[in-house]
């Protein structure tokens, strides 16, 4: 798959539920309200549009809710799609979680194919997570944590920069990240959804986080890619990885090989414009055959913008998109 700009798109974030059990301040707001059961689409839905996706050249994969690990009997949808890896044609089977429920189930993560996870962890501070989280249990997630590095799982650490909120912190999640094994990436704040708040408030520049990191820390250039946008560099105290995904400060969307499909069926083919395609009716149209959700992809595809226009400041305090990044797979 070619977009309008030569960017060959080959990598799909799924999410699989827009439910969760935490309500974290800069995703969701507290009164969430979830989608009917029926405008979701079931576990063989989204398998049969992966396996659509996959063989028009898809080769890594995600899925991600909401939650996706509190989506009921998920576990099977990891199994099929782990199936396909290799001569399947996905090379990466990845998922992206809070962490609360991999105690149970890393293991079978693990024997589905999954080899690598992020794990969202803001901070190290009980009291901190809990207030950022609304109700969160930190040692429920670090237990997770490690219950996925025992059973084999690479993990990388994905935190939001969020002013007043972490930015003391950075400092002890990259030691602590070093002890453990594990890399860490930041992410800025990005303006999706009504979270009940100012952004302004919250939104923290990667790059004044980057200089002050570079007074304790030496962070040396790399060239490793995931395939997904953080800019890595090798932390020469710990050996591990630093990596920054900077929507608004630097936006990546010149290399952008990545769209987005909702758990209703909805293909985003930007994070940060509203324009979509909806397969829902498609998939449950007996009428329909994998030959026509290919071209609908196709089309899909022909519509990729360059880029997304999100802008946080005092004169734009509304969401440059009005969905939640829950919705649209975090």
């Amino acid at each position: 798959m070619i977009d309008p700009f030569g960017r060959r798109i080959s990598y799909l974030r799924v999410s699989v539920t827009d439910r969760c059990d935490l309500r974290c301040v800069y995703c969701m707001a507290e009164d969430m309200t979830f989608l009917p059961k029926r405008e979701v689409l079931t576990l063989e839905e989204l398998d049969r549009l992966c396996g659509v996706f996959i063989g028009m050249g898809v080769q890594k994969l995600r899925l991600t809710g909401g939650e996706p690990l509190v989506r009921k009997n998920v576990i099977s949808l990891f199994r099929s799609l782990g199936a396909r890896l290799g001569d399947g044609g996905l090379k990466e089977l990845t998922v992206t979680t809070n962490g609360t429920q991999l105690a149970h189930m890393a293991e079978d993560l693990y024997g589905a194919g999954v080899r690598r996870i992020n794990v969202s962890l803001d901070t190290l501070d009980p009291a901190a997570f809990k207030a950022a989280t609304r109700w969160g249990d930190i040692e429920k997630v670090l237990d997770g944590i490690f219950a996925a590095k025992a059973a084999g799982l690479a993990v990388k650490i994905n935190a939001v920069a969020l002013k007043g909120v972490n930015e003391d912190e950075y400092d002890r999640l990259l030691a602590w990240c070093g002890e453990h094994g594990f890399d860490l990436c930041l992410i800025e704040t990005m303006p999706m959804g009504d979270i009940s708040g100012d952004r302004t408030d919250q939104y923290l520049p990667l790059s004044l986080v980057r200089s002050r990191l570079r007074e304790h820390w030496t962070l040396e250039d790399t060239d490793y890619k995931t395939g997904g946008p953080a800019r890595y560099y090798t932390v020469k105290e710990t050996g591990r990885r630093i990596g920054f995904i900077t929507p608004m400060t630097h936006n990546f969307c010149e290399s952008c090989n990545r769209v987005r499909l909702t758990c209703t069926g909805t293909l985003y083919m930007c994070l940060g414009q509203e324009d979509s395609a909806d397969f829902r009716a498609m998939l449950r149209d007996p009428s329909v055959d994998d030959a026509a959700l290919k071209a609908a992809v196709e089309a899909a595809i022909a519509r990729k913008p360059k880029g997304h226009d999100f802008i946080i400041d005092r004169r734009h305090n509304r969401p440059s998109v009005g969905r939640h990044m829950s919705v649209t797979g975090g």
